[in-house]
């Protein structure tokens, strides 16, 4: 499983303009895509600040994973966001953060999310990586920083 499986150019936002946790989380939340995947955005944003409101899920050095499982999603998608000036998202390391990849996933299906969670973190776990992330000019700026990235492994 490669990132961009699971985003698409509309589920790339560099520039995002939320100040705080909860702004932040509805914007990405808002870049899903309603459809085949989603189909209420509404009850995925509560399923994502419900498992937020369990422990934070800024894992520290700029990054935070949010997820949620909802009965309101039918396949796994994500959201990439970039804040360049970063927000406060009670990260681990009490840093700001910048990088949010956000995913979702069915209530019944584990192996993808994990997998998909697993894929995300091995990449971040480069600091060349992250800040060829944050520097990102665009949209399509970042997506050809991922791809370049997902084919060294």
């Amino acid at each position: 499983m490669t990132l961009m499986e699971i985003l698409s150019g509309r589920s790339v936002v560099v520039g995002l303009k939320g100040q705080n946790k909860r702004e932040v989380l509805e914007e990405l939340v808002n870049s899903l895509e309603v459809g085949d995947k989603i189909t209420d955005r509404d009850k995925v944003l509560d399923a994502v600040l419900l498992r937020e409101e369990i422990m934070s899920t800024g894992i520290g050095h700029g990054i935070a994973i949010p997820h949620g499982k909802s009965e309101y999603v039918t396949e796994l998608g994500g959201v990439l966001g970039i804040k360049k000036e970063g927000v406060d998202f009670d990260a681990l390391d009490g840093k700001p953060t910048y990088i949010f990849f956000l995913l979702v996933s069915p209530l019944d299906v584990s192996g993808p999310h994990i997998k998909a969670l697993a894929r995300i973190s091995r990449l971040l776990k480069g600091e060349d990586f992250r800040q060829k992330l944050i520097a990102a000019a665009d949209n399509e700026d970042a997506i050809a920083i991922i791809e370049e990235e997902e084919k060294k492994y």
